[in-house]
Parts: structure tokens; sequence; C-alpha cells
């Protein structure tokens, strides 16, 4: 891989850096990584890191997801979910499949379902909250 391409992958990134505080909807076709606080639904087609010190209020749609803060509210995750042993969920969880730490705490319902299944709850989960706003 040329240094160009490396630096292209790095700035493809979207990042909340610690210190930043953001309400509502964050959509994006590239991963993003999430290190300050959120409140609001955060889709990404790619993969989500929520950094240790990183809290987040709201449903998370992505491929990968690798959770190492706070999380209260619904995830929806087509491949992996990854839960370190600082992580924190309270909210159900969907997914297809699931990485548990010792150390991690999860408080809430988890389902293991396959790609299709998931699809229809993401899209059930989308029609509800744009019902309530």
């Amino acid at each position: 891989m040329s240094k160009l391409a490396e630096i292209a992958e790095v700035n493809s990134v979207s990042r909340i850096s610690e210190g930043t505080s953001i309400v509502g909807d964050i959509t994006s076709s590239n991963d993003i990584r999430i290190d300050g606080r959120v409140k609001g639904k955060i889709t990404s087609e790619g993969r989500i890191v929520i950094g240790e010190h990183a809290v987040v209020e709201g449903t998370l749609m992505c491929a990968n997801l690798d959770l190492w803060g706070k999380v209260e509210g619904e995830i929806f995750v087509k491949e992996l979910l990854s839960l370190k042993a600082s992580a924190s969920v309270k909210g159900n969880l969907s997914m297809r499949k699931f990485h548990v730490e010792i150390g991690a705490v999860l408080d809430g319902v988890c389902k293991m379902i396959d790609a299709e299944s998931l699809d229809a709850r993401i899209d059930s989960a989308v029609s509800e909250s744009s019902q309530v706003e």
C-alpha cells in the first residue's frame, strides 16, 4: 500500500474527539471513532469505535462495533460486536457475532440473529425513530 493510500484511509475515518459533545444524528459511509459525547442516532456502513472515555445515548447501527466506553440505547451490528473490558451498555443488542471481554457490563437483552432479520430490525428501528420526530 502506498503512503498516499494510507493517508486517504486514515482521513476517511470520522472522529469525535474527547471534549466534544454532539446532540443530533450522525450518518457516515465511512468508519466513525467517538471519544467524546454523542446524544442521537449513529449510523455507519463501516466500523464504529467507541473509545474508553466516550459516552453515547442513542441508537447505534453499523457493520462492526468495538466498544470500550459507555452506551445507553439500542445497538444493531451486521457483523461483529466486540465489548471490551471497560465497556458498559444499558440497552438491547442485536448482532450476528458477539465477543465479550471479562469486565464488560451489559444491562439489556442480547439477540444473535441472521443478516436478513437484522436488516428488518434496523428498518423497524429507523421507521420508529422517524415517527417520533
